[in-house]
């Protein structure tokens, strides 16, 4: 016996299901706050008639200006290697996770220990 999984794309705002190669899939944002919507070929030229007005109006923004990651702080001089932090604190019975911050008394002994 075969189990035969199908998968309909749907309409968001009618319900209707869309055939093979029809309709839109919309990304838009509001407010800072972005937004995804299936629409049929109909529905979507809806969408873009509404939205039209507010478009020819409104200023372009880049879009890396928006998604932009913040670059991360620059390691200083005097900062350890926290993978070979962890890797002593284990074999030395601290406990330690695989991410995030490695507590102070852990990188004090570590120091401590290395000097």
């Amino acid at each position: 016996m075969a189990i035969k999984h199908i998968t309909h794309l749907v309409d968001d705002l009618d319900g209707s299901v869309l055939e093979e190669g029809e309709g839109k899939q919309i990304t838009f944002s509001v407010e800072g706050r972005a937004y995804e919507i299936d629409l049929s070929n109909r529905n979507a030229d809806k969408f873009y008639d509404a939205v039209a007005p507010f478009v020819d109006a409104a200023r372009s923004v880049s879009r890396t200006a928006t998604n932009a990651r913040r670059p991360r702080a620059a390691r200083r001089d005097n900062d350890v290697d926290l993978g070979a932090v962890r890797e002593w604190a284990r074999a030395n019975g601290h406990t330690v996770s695989d991410r995030g911050r490695v507590p102070a008394t852990v990188l004090e002994a570590y120091s401590a220990a290395q000097s």
